[in-house]
């Protein structure tokens, strides 16, 4: 859905983005990471037809951006980290006004009233947006960046300054309207990657330096194959049970719990998920799991490291 080759901007002598290339295709949902500067909004407003690219392409659904920007563009619903809204408008007069500006065809009373139902802002549409709690206009912006039913919706920083419950509202409709666009989402928060996005891709300093699928990307980066696993069944037994499982290197129990359950540090090789090997060996002798996780970094502290190794191995190239 999303093509970019060797995209490239410079601004004077400085690339904010340096010859990078990626592929969003239809119906994934994309976390777009990286320090500030990184280049993210310079990459976003190109996609979006704010900014032209200094060489390179990028193309959705086909079409290059420079080549059709208006076809583009209403292919694309963006909503920028402050939403742009009209505080003195109502939300169905500034609603009304954004399906004039984007030349909508569609009935606008039929399509503004479902944006609203999906949204969940069917109970403000007559009142005043700067009478809205922030939640709200961040909803209000996003029903704004949907209107036309664009095939792909840009997100930067959408749960910026919500609050908890906010966030999870904003989080559960981002992974609705994903069901059926494009997405992506650019955001500092990086729990939210991994409740919503299928895909990570990390920029810093103007190139990719990551891009894995969300539940790979741990392992993929840092080459982790051990497992932290909780069992409720006999120690004794469970160990060398799991040392017999093919592709296992090394077990040993690290824990023992009140409940009788034990928890089990277990390594494997590079090129083999044992995973579901585990699972059914232990449910075929009616040892349940009560918890199992890959060890090591978490995103935080994975995201900081692949940063740090960028910006280090482009010092030894300077």
């Amino acid at each position: 859905m999303i093509k970019v080759e060797h995209l490239t901007k410079q601004y004077g002598d400085r690339l904010a983005v340096n010859d990078i290339s990626f592929e969003v295709q239809k119906g994934e949902i994309v976390g777009f990471l990286g320090p500030n500067g990184a280049g993210k909004s310079t990459t976003m407003n190109i996609l979006t037809g704010y900014l032209s690219s200094t060489s390179g392409r990028a193309m959705v659904d086909g079409l290059d951006i420079l080549e059709h920007p208006l076809a583009v563009k209403k292919k694309i619903g963006f909503l920028p980290e402050t939403p742009p809204l009209y505080l003195e408008m109502t939300v169905r007069e500034y609603l009304y006004f954004i399906y004039d500006l984007k030349k909508c065809t569609l009935n606008r009373k039929a399509h503004i009233e479902e944006i609203c139902r999906v949204v969940g802002i069917e109970s403000t549409l007559d009142r005043m947006i700067r009478n809205l709690s922030k939640g709200y206009r961040q909803r209000v912006g996003i029903a704004g960046a949907i209107v036309g039913n664009p095939e792909v919706i840009i997100f930067d920083e959408p749960t910026n300054g919500l609050d908890p419950k906010q966030i999870i509202d904003i989080r559960n409709l981002i992974r609705e309207l994903g069901k059926e666009r494009t997405i992506i989402l650019s955001t500092h928060i990086l729990s939210e990657v991994k409740a919503v996005c299928d895909r990570i891709l990390i920029i810093n300093e103007g190139k990719i330096v990551a891009d894995e699928k969300t539940e790979n990307i741990e392992r993929a980066l840092h080459g982790n194959r051990r497992l932290i696993i909780r069992i409720d069944g006999p120690a004794a037994s469970v160990l060398p049970a799991l040392k017999r499982v093919n592709g296992v290197t090394y077990a040993q129990a690290s824990q023992k719990h009140s409940d009788g359950s034990s928890t089990f540090i277990v390594e494997s090789r590079d090129d083999v998920d044992i995973r579901k090997p585990i699972f059914y060996m232990l449910a075929q002798n009616s040892w349940p799991i009560l918890a199992m996780e890959y060890a090591g970094s978490n995103l935080e502290e994975l995201f900081i490291s692949v940063v740090d190794e960028a910006d280090a191995s482009d010092k030894k190239q300077a």
